[in-house]
């Protein structure tokens, strides 16, 4: 009586455990396209990405490259100071996007060009993204908005 006890009681931990493993897998698969990578431009220009990897990019945009009324698309360039990527984006920008001010866009990096499917911009004088003043301090450039 008791081998079957024990036997019952192995069956159900294997397949509680393959339930789990199934289950993980399913989650993992579910959210393949939701996890995008944050990277700045020094990243991007040292380890390209490759065209199908969606991913985000942030900075600053660089005064003077914000080109728009040319086309549907427009074009601008992010830096954090040390590099420097071209996005090009077609849509609407938000309303407080513009030049020498926070950014982080999503999309992919294809012959050079980050291609843009969403860009979001700081929402007050002081605000820039985590992940953007992370990449700005590694790289020595930031420089505090409230002076502290």
């Amino acid at each position: 009586m008791k081998s079957l006890k024990k036997k019952r009681r192995v069956q159900v931990i294997a397949i509680a455990a393959v339930a789990l493993v199934l289950a993980t897998g399913l989650i993992g698969y579910g959210m393949r396209d939701g996890i995008n990578f944050f990277r700045s431009p020094t990243q991007v220009l040292a380890e390209p990405p490759s065209p199908t990897e969606v991913f985000r990019i942030g900075g600053l945009v660089e005064e003077g490259s914000l080109k728009r009324g040319e086309s549907e698309t427009i074009r601008f360039n992010v830096t954090d100071g040390n590099g420097v990527v071209q996005v090009t984006y077609k849509g609407v920008l938000p309303d407080l996007f513009e030049e020498n001010q926070g950014m982080v866009g999503t999309g992919s990096y294809r012959d050079g060009v980050f291609v843009a499917s969403e860009i979001l911009a700081k929402h007050d004088e002081s605000y820039m993204p985590k992940e953007v003043v992370d990449a700005l301090k590694a790289q020595g450039v930031y420089k505090d908005p409230n002076g502290s």
